[in-house]
C-alpha cells in the first residue's frame, strides 16, 4: 500500500510552506521589521551628529561646610551651525564650568546664554562654526501613536537611542520653579538621569520635543517639553537672556469658592484664587489688595486658579494697566494695577 501523502499545515497566498512551525515568520515579517528599523536608523543617523553630552561642575559644600565640587551630566543638542546648543535648565542652571562634548570627538567649554526654570529650558554656546544641527519640527501636529526616538547620554553613556511612541499630549507638568509647564508631550520611550536635555525626535528626523523628565518608580512614563514652546523660550533667551513675564506680588492658592457666594454674586466659575500674601510695595499692594481676597478675573478673562493667572501675566501686561476683579466679603472690587517684569 502507497504512503499517504502529507497534507499542507496551511494553504494561501503568502501563507507558511507545508508542515511549516506556526511561530515561523511570515514573508512580511522581516520587510515590517526592516521598515521600522530603517526608520530608527536614519532618524539616529541624521539626529545622532548633533546631540552632544553636557557635563557640569557646580561649587558647593559638604555636610560640614568644606567647599567641594560637584558634578553633573545631561544631554544637548544643537540647533545652529555656529554653536548654539538647547538643553534643560535645571541640567546647568548654577554651572561654574560647562563642557560639551559631541560624537565626533570634538570638546568645547560652553557659555550660558539664558535659561527658564519656569520651562526648564537653557540655551548654552560653544565657540566653533560648521556644526551638525538638527531640524527642528512642530509639536502641534503631533499625533497620539506615532513614533519618538529619544537620543541622549543616560547614566554616561554617550549616545544611546530608545525608541517608543507618542503616549499623550497636551499634559501639564509641574517645574521646580512651582509653575504649570503646559505642551508637555508624554512618551514612552525610555529615558534615564543623563537623557535630561536630549532631542525626542519624529519619524521624520525632526525634534518635536525636549527631554526634561521621568516619573520615578513609573514604567515607561516620560515627558519632553514641546518643541513650539522651545522655539517661543529660545526666541526669548536669544535676544534677553531671560524670558520676560509679569508680576503683580501675589501668593495664593486654588480654592473653592463658597457657593453662598457664587449664587448671590452670579459668578459662574466653581473655583478662584484665594489670595495668602501680599508683597509690600509691590503692583498688587499699591492697588490695594488684600489677604482672605479672591481673585476671579483679570481683564475681563475668568480665573479658576493661581495656574491660569500665572499663563496670563506674560510679556505682554508688562508695564501697561490691567484690572483684577477681585471678592472681598460680599462684593465684587475692581481693582487697578500695573504689572511689572519679574525678576529674578
Amino acid at each position: 500500500m502507497a504512503p499517504m501523502e502529507a497534507q499542507p499545515l496551511f494553504v494561501a497566498d503568502g501563507g507558511a510552506a507545508p508542515n511549516a512551525s506556526p511561530t515561523e515568520p511570515t514573508s512580511s515579517d522581516p520587510q515590517l521589521l526592516d521598515a521600522y528599523s530603517r526608520t530608527v536608523v536614519d532618524v539616529v543617523d541624521r539626529v545622532g551628529p548633533a546631540v552632544a553630552s553636557v557635563a557640569v561642575t557646580r561649587k558647593g559644600r559638604d555636610r560640614i561646610g568644606r567647599a567641594r565640587r560637584l558634578e553633573g551630566a545631561g544631554s544637548g543638542f544643537v540647533f545652529t551651525p555656529d554653536g548654539y546648543l538647547l538643553t534643560n535648565s535645571h541640567v546647568v542652571s548654577g554651572a561654574s564650568r560647562i563642557a560639551v562634548s559631541l560624537p565626533d570627538g570634538r570638546q568645547f567649554d560652553a557659555q550660558l546664554i539664558g535659561d527658564d526654570p519656569d520651562t526648564d529650558l537653557a540655551v548654552i554656546h560653544v565657540g566653533a562654526h560648521d556644526l551638525p544641527t538638527v531640524t527642528l519640527g512642530s509639536s502641534r501636529a503631533l499625533r497620539v501613536g506615532q513614533i519618538a526616538v529619544a537620543i541622549g547620554n543616560p547614566l554616561g553613556f554617550q549616545n544611546t537611542v530608545t525608541a517608543g511612541v507618542i503616549s499623550a499630549l497636551g499634559r501639564s507638568l509641574r517645574a521646580q520653579t512651582g509653575r504649570l509647564m503646559d505642551d508637555v508631550v508624554q512618551t514612552d520611550a525610555a529615558l534615564n538621569p543623563g537623557n535630561s536635555g536630549g532631542p525626542l525626535v519624529n519619524s521624520a528626523s525632526q525634534v518635536i520635543g525636549v527631554n526634561t523628565a521621568i516619573i520615578p518608580g513609573a514604567q515607561s512614563i516620560c515627558f519632553a517639553t514641546g518643541i513650539d514652546t522651545a522655539r517661543w523660550v529660545v526666541g526669548q533667551l536669544l535676544a534677553h537672556g531671560r524670558v520676560r513675564r509679569a508680576w503683580i506680588g501675589v501668593g495664593g492658592a486654588t480654592m473653592p469658592l463658597p457657593r453662598r457666594l457664587q449664587r448671590a454674586l452670579a459668578i459662574e466659575q466653581g473655583s478662584a484664587i484665594r489670595v495668602s500674601e501680599v508683597q509690600k510695595e509691590s503692583p498688587a499692594h499699591i492697588a490695594g489688595l488684600q489677604d482672605g481676597d479672591f481673585i476671579i478675573g483679570i481683564d475681563g478673562k475668568p480665573l479658576s486658579g493661581i495656574d491660569e493667572l500665572l499663563r496670563l501675566l506674560d510679556a505682554s501686561r508688562i508695564d501697561k494697566l490691567s484690572v483684577l476683579r477681585v471678592v472681598r466679603g460680599v462684593k465684587i472690587l475692581h481693582l487697578t494695577l500695573t504689572p511689572q517684569e519679574r525678576r529674578g
